[in-house]
């Protein structure tokens, strides 16, 4: 079998340069989970390692397939020394925990909530996830294995994720863009809903 997380973590590298620091998190009855730092200008990037090692499996069914099914990184940027988002680390790694211990299938378009602020202060507890794609490219695996889709993070306020169970995250999106809104503000208020 494939260990994936080596070859992900080398196209993150490629990708988005040196990480210029790491952390490692591991939950009960879970495989850890890397958070990698990096710098690019005034634009600081956190990105997910470890939860492609295992494919992301249909929580209804009796088995988990171990080879097959669709496997995923989160990246999430902000613009630093804003905001102490360095402490984004632990709700990143529960996040990235979650298909594991939850047994969800994150995709485009879903909302992912941690409960409590992302950093100290911050007004978004969860996040909406966006196509990949565009800043890291998917990572294709050899058969029959899955690709590792790197997906973006969006930062939400409560409104926002409110708004987005009602009408949609297309619709949350256009909202941004028509506004628009800075989504790598650690401290931007939300866009205006009505």
């Amino acid at each position: 079998m494939t260990d994936v997380l080596p070859l992900v973590e080398a196209r993150l590298r490629t990708a988005l340069g040196e990480p210029d620091a790491r952390a490692a998190v591991t939950f009960l009855g879970t495989d850890r989970v890397e958070v990698l730092r990096f710098q690019e200008g005034d634009i600081v990037r956190y990105a997910t390692l470890g939860m492609s090692a295992q494919p992301m499996g249909d929580p209804t069914a009796m088995v988990a397939d171990p080879v097959r099914g669709p496997r995923a990184e989160l990246v999430l940027s902000v613009r630093s020394g804003l905001a102490d988002t360095d402490k984004v680390l632990r709700p990143l790694a529960v996040l990235a925990a979650s298909p594991q211990v939850e047994g969800v299938v994150v995709t485009p378009g879903a909302s992912l909530d941690v409960g409590e602020p992302l950093w100290p202060g911050a007004p978004f507890t969860s996040v909406l996830v966006a196509e990949p794609g565009g800043l890291v490219e998917d990572l294709d695996l050899d058969e029959p294995l899955d690709p590792v889709r790197f997906l973006p993070l969006l930062p939400m306020t409560p409104n926002e994720a409110a708004w987005k169970r009602v009408h949609g995250a297309q619709a949350l999106q256009e909202r941004w863009l028509t506004h628009g809104t800075d989504l790598r503000d650690p401290s931007r208020r939300s866009v205006p809903l009505d």
